[in-house]
């Protein structure tokens, strides 16, 4: 257990950090919903007075065509398209770099982030690093840029990360692959496209690991202590979307009102995560990531439910009043029940997604080093308990399978 005296240090710092943070207002993007969101956001980029865009993505969008109907469109509005495809998941800084080069170069005036999280969020941080002429690595941490990033615009074709909405960025180091995150008011696109036409070929393992991420970022915002009332209408709208959505999309992947839905889940999950933060999920995650290369959406889809059985007796109240705010359960089945009620129902679509419940990758020798890294992330979150190293290595523990 914990000293009560690393506890509280724990809770100054927070409050310390949610003083400095509180201040800055979240800007939105202009947003297009729906089928032939891309073509009507790509009709308006002309009239931003933009001669040519910038997009990034990846081969295989390229290979597949689906970048085919956005290119066409700005092109007949008279934008030239300059295409970089060299985005790999979890992008480190050499291919950030790399791509910054050729946006340099090629004198675009503006961005188009085209694909998952990685390209949304190379994208992100070349538009912000080209216009401040800045490395990327030296955008490391909150608020490091002066002026703010070339004109932005998000398309993403998977419904998890709500990169497209967020003020976060988080490109992986080159070496150790840790992540290394980037936060700013500024990276917030000027517009984006949430198009259920370009999610309809997603395949069932990234549908369902991709859902799973946006569930994360909605439950854990919701739980934590930096939770505001629009934060928590944000999150509880996400979840009761994707209970419902998720199996659908994943089991008709050319179901576009799930897909859509998926979409707008991920987007309200994305609002409700940058201002309220994520948690002990994520931070367990993301050296599960840069040991091993599991998925993020997978891993915190396998982590969740152990960490929301660790936290529940702090988060009791919190996930209770989650459940029925989506209208997932009744007041009457009192709180205790209801917070069980969250991890079983989380358990149960793990389940039916097809997420196993463990990984093979995780050997026992790391745990300890995989412990002290995930600690020294998650406490720096407004998670609703602390955790040492010995209780994140418990839960380490039970993640391994044979």
């Amino acid at each position: 257990m914990p000293s009560s005296f690393k506890i509280m240090l724990y809770r100054l710092r927070l409050a310390l950090t949610h003083k400095v943070l509180k201040p800055h207002a979240q800007p939105k993007p202009i947003t297009f919903v729906g089928p032939g969101a891309v073509k009507q956001l790509c009709d308006g980029i002309g009239h931003f007075g933009l001669k040519k865009i910038f997009m990034v993505t990846d081969k295989p969008l390229v290979e597949l065509g689906l970048i085919d109907g956005a290119k066409q469109a700005l092109e007949e509005g008279g934008v030239e398209v300059v295409v970089y495809d060299g985005v790999l998941p979890d992008p480190t800084f050499k291919i950030i770099n790399e791509g910054l080069a050729l946006l340099k170069s090629s004198q675009c005036d503006g961005v188009m982030a085209f694909g998952g999280g990685s390209s949304m969020d190379a994208g992100k941080i070349m538009a912000l690093a080209a216009a401040n002429n800045i490395a990327p690595e030296d955008l490391v941490g909150f608020g490091k840029a002066k002026l703010p990033t070339l004109p932005l615009f998000a398309i993403p074709t998977t419904a998890g990360t709500g990169s497209e909405v967020t003020l976060v960025a988080v490109p992986s180091d080159d070496v150790t692959h840790a992540k290394q995150p980037i936060a700013d008011n500024k990276l917030v696109p000027t517009a984006c496209a949430l198009d259920p036409t370009i999610m309809t070929g997603l395949p069932p393992h990234i549908t369902s690991a991709t859902g799973m991420d946006a569930l994360t970022h909605a439950i854990e915002s919701y739980i934590g202590t930096w939770g505001t009332l629009e934060t928590e209408s944000l999150g509880s709208a996400a979840v009761k979307l994707i209970f419902k959505h998720l199996p659908i999309a994943y089991e008709e992947g050319s179901n576009l009102a799930s897909r859509e839905a998926m979409s707008l889940a991920s987007y309200y999950a994305g609002l409700a995560f940058s201002k309220a933060m994520v948690g002990f999920v994520h931070a367990i995650s993301h050296q599960l990531g840069a040991h091993y290369g599991i998925p993020h959406g997978l891993a915190n889809a396998v982590v969740l439910p152990h960490v929301l059985e660790y936290s529940k007796d702090a988060a009791q109240q919190k996930m209770a009043q989650l459940v029925v705010s989506a209208g997932l359960g009744d007041a009457s089945e009192g709180e205790a029940a209801l917070a069980q009620k969250l991890i079983d129902m989380v358990v149960e679509l793990n389940d039916r997604v097809d997420i196993p419940r463990g990984f093979e990758q995780i050997k026992p020798g790391d745990i300890a080093e995989l412990a002290a890294d995930a600690c020294k992330e998650g406490n720096g979150y407004p998670v609703p308990k602390y955790m040492d190293v010995a209780d994140c290595s418990a839960i380490l523990e039970g993640l391994i399978i044979n």
